[in-house]
C-alpha cells in the first residue's frame, strides 16, 4: 500500500515519542509506537525504562482494551520477535488484532533483522517499511544501538569548543566559555544519553569539571573517565568527590607513582 501524509503523521510522532526514551533504556534501542483505528489515535507509547514494556505493548495498553481488530501500528523500529525481559511484541501485535504495521528503520541485531516483519507478514498483517527522511530520523535515535550491533565498536562522539582560528582559550588561560549557552545545554544531553564522558588530566587540572549532565529530567549520569598517566588528578577534585554518587575510571599508566595510584 502507498503512504500517504496521514502515515507520515502518525509514524513521525511515533518517533517523536522514541526520543523520549533516550538515556532511560540502555543497551535496548529506543521506541515509540502509535495505534491508529478508523482514522482516529486510539493509543501510543514508548520504550520508558531498560527491562520494562517494550512500546508496541504500551501503545496497545494505552488503548485501554478498545478493539483492536483492524487497527495500524506506527513503530519507529522494526517490533523485537525474540524472548528477553520481556515477551516478543510480535506476539502483541499479532493477539491483538492488528492489520497493518508501518516501520521506521529497521533492527540491525542478527536476532531481529527482518525476522519480526517476516513473522507479521507470515500471519497475514500488512507490512510497510518507510524511507528517506522517517528512516533517517529513526536511525539517528539510535546511533550508539546501531554502531554496537553491527560492529561490536562503541559510538564515539567528540565535543570541543574553539574559537574560529582554533583557539580554546585565552593566552592567559582564565577565559571561562567560549561556547553558546546553547551549545553547552546540548552537551549536557548528550552526557545525558551516553555511558561515558572521556577528558584528559589537561582538562581536569585546568577546568576541575564535574562531567554530570545537568538538565531537568535527568535519570542516570555517566561514568566520567579520565585519562591521567602519572596520577595527578587532585583527590579535593569534582570528580573525586562525587566518587560515592556518580561512577569515576581514572586511567593511569605504569608510570604512576605507586603512592599516588594508592591514594586514588
Amino acid at each position: 500500500m502507498q503512504r500517504t501524509a496521514t502515515d507520515h503523521e502518525h509514524l513521525s510522532r511515533a518517533i517523536e515519542l522514541a526520543a523520549r526514551g533516550t538515556g532511560r533504556v540502555h543497551p535496548n534501542p529506543v521506541v515509540g509506537a502509535v495505534v491508529v483505528k478508523n482514522g482516529e489515535v486510539v493509543g501510543e507509547g514508548w520504550h520508558e525504562e531498560f527491562g520494562g514494556p517494550h512500546a508496541e505493548r504500551n501503545a496497545i495498553a494505552a488503548c485501554g482494551g478498545a478493539d483492536l481488530t483492524g487497527a495500524t501500528m506506527y513503530v519507529s523500529l522494526e517490533p523485537c520477535c525474540h524472548h528477553g525481559k520481556t515477551p516478543p511484541c510480535t506476539d502483541a501485535i499479532i493477539e491483538a488484532g492488528i492489520r497493518r504495521v508501518v516501520v521506521a528503520s529497521d533492527d540491525p541485531t542478527e536476532k531481529a533483522s527482518g525476522r519480526g516483519l517476516g513473522i507479521l507478514r507470515d500471519e497475514g498483517i500488512e507490512v510497510d517499511v518507510a524511507g528517506g527522511e522517517l528512516t533517517a530520523r529513526a536511525r539517528l535515535l539510535n546511533q550508539a544501538f546501531r554502531k554496537h550491533a553491527r560492529t561490536g565498536r562503541p559510538w564515539v562522539l567528540f565535543k570541543s569548543a574553539m574559537t574560529l582560528d582554533g583557539k580554546v582559550a585565552t593566552r592567559t588561560g582564565d577565559s571561562k566559555w567560549i561556547s553558546s549557552e546553547g551549545s553547552r545545554e546540548l552537551a549536557h544531553h548528550w552526557r545525558a544519553a551516553v555511558d561515558a564522558v572521556v577528558v584528559g588530566i589537561g582538562t581536569a587540572l585546568a577546568d576541575d569539571p564535574q562531567l554530570t549532565a545537568r538538565i531537568e529530567g535527568v535519570t542516570r549520569q555517566p561514568r566520567r573517565v579520565v585519562f591521567d598517566s602519572t596520577a595527578r588528578l587532585p583527590l579535593d577534585s569534582k570528580l573525586i568527590q562525587q566518587v560515592s554518587e556518580i561512577p569515576l575510571t581514572v586511567v593511569v599508566s605504569r608510570a604512576a607513582p605507586r603512592s599516588a595510584t594508592d591514594a586514588l
